[in-house]
């Protein structure tokens, strides 16, 4: 039997993913298009803000491997709180900081200034029961100075926003 490894001579966590159905496109109606309306943040606006973010391991989507699903997003509009549950692909998963991070990091760039007033209003975590270190990774992605020290990390940095970079369509890859 071979090893896959990722670049850097790491070698993969998990070599055969199982990989999951996308949702389906959001519709968008007028009154979403209308800026004059005011249009509350939804599980599913979060949702589709994370679920295209690449696994670190894989060419695939968080979405692609059920590492996040809307059914474990949570918003509470009025309170400018949000909640993101995931889950990793395997229960001794290495990358599942990285991943948190990603997530925390995508909507801190993304969410309205009311949702990063305090760091503890965008709450990331593992989905319980689905990690042998769930607390330990849970702690660190609620600890907002190791969330800011990770960020001072320009390595670190670079992984993150690899994972965060868009995708080219497979007709316009170089």
């Amino acid at each position: 039997m071979h090893s896959f490894w990722m670049s850097g001579g790491t070698q993969l966590d998990n070599e055969n993913p199982q990989i999951f159905q996308r949702s389906g496109e959001r519709l968008w109606t007028a009154e979403d298009e209308d800026e004059d309306i005011a249009d509350p943040i939804d599980d599913r606006e979060i949702f589709d803000l994370i679920r295209s973010i690449n696994d670190p391991e894989h060419p695939l989507s968080l979405e692609d491997l059920n590492v996040v699903e809307q059914m474990r997003v949570h918003v509470r509009d009025p309170e400018s709180t949000v909640t993101v549950e995931f889950t990793p692909t395997i229960p001794h998963c290495s990358m599942a900081t990285l991943i948190g991070l990603s997530i925390k990091v995508k909507l801190l760039r993304s969410l309205p200034s009311r949702f990063k007033f305090c760091l503890s209003q965008i709450d990331v975590h593992i989905t319980p029961g689905t990690h042998a270190s769930e607390d330990a990774v849970n702690k660190q992605l609620a600890d907002k100075e190791r969330v800011a020290a990770a960020l001072e990390n320009a390595q670190l940095l670079e992984v993150v926003n690899q994972c965060l970079a868009s995708k080219l369509p497979a007709n316009l890859m170089p």
